[in-house]
């Protein structure tokens, strides 16, 4: 695990931007919330927890974007999500009580928020609505995950990145020049689609050239989003 920047954040006045989930709390659990938490920086390419660590808490991402990604036998990385600005990250294990099932890394420099594992516990003890909140998003996420397998099981890796580009479009939107706000490399990229690195830099020129979206570098610009959203049979 690489270590963050030695200097604290403020985690006392950051509940405003927070999961959903922290607006169950009553004014006494965010209290012993900000008490209990430990709030740091990471730099590009820190890795938060590893696959397989014991999980000793969760994190509230307060900055930043971080991926999550599975390593496969054969040591390929597959990007299963990212977590961005109120997003939580870890709390599965945490709750299942097993070491982490995937790996958390730094991909733009993020403020993150350590909250111990007791806590955690304590909050779905005592506090029926949080629960029902986690439950929620536990079966979101699942609901998620689901869709990823269909897509993998049924889709052209051509229609894969189409409609990861298109998600990333979504979700994290575009900049005045119309470049997506997300840098990712080829090989991110492949990650995520679950190809290659190869057949990404392939796909993306061959979508270049039917005039979907224009290259410069990792920075991407979606030039005919419905002709994309066809081209992914979203």
């Amino acid at each position: 695990m690489t270590n963050p920047d030695p200097f604290d954040i403020n985690c006392n006045s950051c509940f405003g931007q927070c999961h959903p989930l922290f607006r169950y709390l009553t004014d006494n659990e965010r209290l012993t919330i900000s008490l209990n938490s430990n709030c740091q920086a990471y730099k590009r390419g820190s890795v938060i927890y590893r696959e397989g660590n014991k999980m000793r808490g969760f994190y509230c991402v307060q900055s930043g974007i971080i991926k999550i990604y599975k390593t496969g036998s054969d040591g390929k990385k597959q990007i299963i999500r990212f977590a961005e600005p109120g997003d939580l990250i870890g709390y599965r294990s945490v709750i299942s009580n097993e070491p982490a099932c995937t790996t958390s890394e730094v991909i733009e420099l993020s403020e993150v928020c350590f909250i111990p594992a007791e806590l955690l516990f304590d909050l779905i003890k005592q506090n029926g609505d949080f629960a029902v909140g986690l439950m929620k998003l536990v079966c979101i996420e699942l609901g998620e995950a689901n869709s990823y397998i269909t897509d993998i099981a049924q889709k052209s890796v051509k229609e894969r990145l189409s409609e990861v580009l298109i998600n990333l479009y979504h979700e994290f939107g575009e900049d005045k020049q119309g470049i997506l706000k997300i840098s990712l490399t080829r090989e991110e990229l492949s990650n995520i689609v679950g190809t290659a690195t190869e057949s990404i830099i392939r796909l993306l020129s061959e979508l270049k050239n039917e005039g979907m979206i224009e290259l410069n570098g990792r920075k991407i610009k979606i030039l005919d989003k419905p002709g994309l959203k066809h081209s992914a049979n979203m």
